[in-house]
């Protein structure tokens, strides 16, 4: 079994805009509020083959999350692969519509036995669901206003 979940978000940027905020990997802690820390575990940074940890904290859990970039397209696409405790993968896409760029993230992700297996998964889709979703108006909001303080310059 596995759960999969997505959310998608309509910015009123640019494609490569809105890539560039999400390309920098270690920026996600600033928005989103589930990954605490990102460490790093190869010298790439970015582009396929860049390994990091992330610490996964959603209220009083917390989580290691290892992951690997599986996917990376500049402007179209970055994937990643689950290959921690939970496993699984994961893909922002990026597609230019109506004068902004429609940005999809989507998880599909296993639990291990001790964390509730198909049941803790069941129970953890709308709350990771909720998160994402408070985490693309928090990214929404970062790119948004980086258009605003551009415009102003």
């Amino acid at each position: 079994m596995s759960v999969s979940i997505e959310q998608c978000e309509w910015f009123a940027a640019p494609p490569d805009r809105v890539w560039a905020a999400v390309a920098d990997i270690s920026t996600h802690p600033e928005w989103m509020k589930d990954a605490a820390e990102i460490t790093f575990t190869t010298e790439e940074h970015t582009g396929v083959g860049a390994e990091f940890a992330c610490l996964t904290k959603i209220g009083p859990l917390r989580n290691h999350d290892v992951l690997r970039v599986t996917e990376w397209e500049p402007g179209v696409v970055m994937g990643i692969e689950h290959t921690g405790v939970v496993t699984g993968s994961g893909r922002f896409t990026l597609v230019a519509e109506r004068g902004g760029t429609r940005f999809c993230w989507e998880e599909v992700l296993r639990f291990p036995w001790w964390m509730g297996g198909p049941a803790g998964e069941r129970a953890a889709k709308p709350v990771l669901g909720k998160v994402w979703r408070a985490n693309l108006t928090r990214l929404k909001a970062k790119i948004e206003g980086a258009g605003e303080e551009l415009s102003d310059r």
